[in-house]
């Protein structure tokens, strides 16, 4: 069985300021979801507008507060405006997370046949996004000399995985950028981590992934079934709190334990 959110509860996080970019679908909606559970409030930093007004939505209907933000991570005019618009709501930002990025829209193929147009566009969203955002969340964060910046990376990176260079390099990259930016930010009492999940299955469509192959990629596993967005929360949630205050610079595997450290 997957972890319950109900039974996922961690203190200090209450009235905190999260923004999960990409938090419409997927595992960001869970994050979001769940940083409300915890009594923090979830910023919806989501390029589509419909899905995050949706998320928003079923935050506050189940008591929760949210804040859904029409964003694009790869636009600095538009996260800047997020920013102002999480400023004016609520007075400060205490927690990032990188959520956002391209994957399951893209089609597996070698690195040779790439469209350069399509690598510059997912080193657009899930690099150079990650910067923006952690750059335009520094100046709260540096007023109350304690923040949260929190990289989805990947545990593809550990596997070296074929025919999504794009991808892979990416996610290697904001892995390394957490440790060089924790070393950054540290005086300001901020911490910055990189989670980096397994083969996650979300409610969101995965045409590349047959049955047989979410088969051997649950035998590769320590836990022996598929993994999902809940698995992902208890350690995002320590991330995001006072428990974790010395923690930072890391890059924590949650795979069920296919690859080691």
């Amino acid at each position: 069985m997957s972890a319950s959110l109900q039974n996922i509860v961690f203190p200090g996080l209450k009235d905190r300021v999260v923004i999960i970019t990409g938090a419409g679908q997927g595992i960001g909606r869970v994050f979001a979801k769940s940083f409300a559970m915890a009594g923090a409030r979830s910023v919806i930093a989501e390029l589509n507008e419909k899905k995050a007004a949706a998320v928003s939505e079923e935050i506050m209907a189940a008591g929760g507060q949210a804040l859904a933000v029409t964003t694009d991570v790869s636009d600095p005019a538009s996260i800047e405006e997020m920013i102002e618009v999480v400023e004016d709501e609520y007075g400060r930002i205490d927690v990032l997370i990188n959520n956002a990025g391209i994957f399951s829209t893209l089609e597996m193929r070698p690195f040779d046949q790439i469209p350069l147009e399509e690598w510059e566009r997912v080193l657009r969203v899930n690099l150079t996004g990650p910067f923006l955002c952690a750059r335009a969340v520094l100046p709260a964060m540096r007023r109350a000399k304690w923040g949260r910046i929190i990289n989805v990376a990947s545990g593809a990176v550990r596997l070296g995985r074929p025919n999504y260079l794009h991808y892979i390099a990416t996610k290697a990259a904001l892995a390394g950028m957490s440790l060089s930016m924790a070393r950054e930010l540290g005086s300001d009492g901020i911490t910055v981590n990189a989670i980096l999940p397994g083969a996650t299955f979300t409610e969101i469509e995965r045409k590349t992934v047959t049955p047989a192959q979410k088969e051997r990629i649950i035998a590769m596993q320590c836990v022996p079934r598929a993994e999902v967005p809940e698995d992902l929360v208890g350690a995002v949630l320590f991330l995001a709190s006072e428990a974790s205050s010395f923690v930072t610079g890391q890059n924590i595997n949650l795979d069920g334990g296919v690859t080691g450290s």
